[in-house]
């Protein structure tokens, strides 16, 4: 089973320098922490439910999203993202890794309570910042080896590996 990350939206945004430093709007940084987590997710083979409160609006239902690895919840009027996180926690099977990212302490009490790992939101984002630098770094790295290094090229006799040789420069 994989492992389960729990993340309150708008605590991580909060965190988010980056965020703060261009101004983005909320809607757009809800937007593109949604769009880092889905890339983390799927580069570290974990699952990841971003929660963004709707306390304050007038949202009768919960809405939930899911694309890939990642589940965008947005909690309906009077439900936080805490409340939804603690029910999370406490749904998740027992044998299931779990961990929850967030910088409100009684979250983290409380997760930690039900089993969970926390992480505070500052080393989320550090976190995803060090999986997008291995990403590029793998993506970076040269895929194709040399003709030469392949099992079946090395068996092959001498003349015919100097033919294709010939072929591959263009001669």
């Amino acid at each position: 089973m994989i492992p389960l990350l729990l993340v309150d939206g708008y605590n991580v945004i909060g965190q988010w320098a980056r965020a703060k430093k261009e101004g983005w709007p909320i809607d757009q940084a809800r937007e593109r922490l949604a769009n880092c987590l889905s890339e983390y997710a799927a580069f570290e083979g974990i699952e990841v439910a971003l929660v963004f409160d709707a306390t304050r609006s007038d949202r009768l239902t919960r809405t939930e999203e899911r694309s890939g690895q990642l589940t965008v919840v947005f909690t309906r009027a009077g439900e936080t993202a805490d409340q939804y996180i603690e029910r999370a926690a406490d749904c998740a099977p027992r044998n299931r890794e779990l961990r929850v990212a967030s910088s409100d302490s009684v979250v983290q009490t409380i997760a930690f309570g039900r089993g969970a790992a926390r992480i505070p939101a500052r080393e989320l984002i550090l976190a995803i910042d060090q999986s997008r630098a291995r990403q590029r770094s793998a993506i970076s790295a040269p895929a194709v080896r040399g003709v030469k290094s392949y099992p079946i090229y090395q068996r092959l006799p001498p003349e015919q590996q100097a033919a294709l040789e010939k072929l591959r420069r263009g001669e």
